[in-house]
């Protein structure tokens, strides 16, 4: 067995998704993500070996959370100066549910062997992706949707994914899904 390119996210319903993917203005150089690429991401592990992946799985597997909402608003870019290079919508702030996730998820990952990811952590749906694209070509994107609040989504559970890389963009297989344990 190979090793798998995997992360864990956060589903949206199809309604939100379908709406994000309307919000795509057409625009040279601006990969919109597919409906089904949409995904708040909670970590990216990169390439695991199926022994780690094994442990992986058992210590998401153990993870508990209750449900909980997270608000979908505000549009931006990473970088927010100079070229972007993905255009994301935000999940509001302060959400210390989303947090208790992130951070089992996390401690989950360093269980399972692999390294932690020491970057800090900016929750997101990554919804295009850009190449040689200047600010000023989305400055009207931004402006149009500045006030863009897609309401509340419930989350009540979280996905292991395999990527795979291709030309249309990665192609995302599921791999563990793990429910809430109650609330709500």
């Amino acid at each position: 067995m190979r090793a798998k390119r995997l992360f864990v996210a956060i589903d949206l319903p199809e309604p939100v998704t379908s709406r994000l993917v309307e919000l795509d203005p057409g625009l040279r150089g601006v990969r919109w993500m597919r409906q089904d690429q949409m995904h708040l991401t909670v970590s990216f592990f990169g390439d695991v070996e199926p022994i780690t992946e094994e442990a992986l799985r058992e210590k998401l597997s153990g993870i508990r959370f209750s449900k909980f909402f997270i608000p979908l608003n505000g549009i931006g870019t990473f970088p927010q100066k100079g070229k972007p290079n993905v255009i994301w919508v935000g999940v509001g702030r302060g959400h210390p549910q989303l947090f208790h996730v992130y951070k089992r998820v996390q401690e989950a990952a360093l269980g399972a062997g692999l390294e932690p990811d020491l970057r800090s952590w900016h929750p997101h749906i990554t919804i295009a992706r850009c190449r040689e694209v200047s600010a000023e070509s989305v400055r009207p994107l931004l402006k149009a949707q500045r006030d863009l609040d897609l309401g509340l989504v419930r989350v009540e559970r979280f996905s292991l994914y395999a990527s795979i890389p291709g030309p249309l963009g990665s192609v995302y297989t599921r791999e563990l899904e793990v429910h809430c344990s109650g609330g709500l």
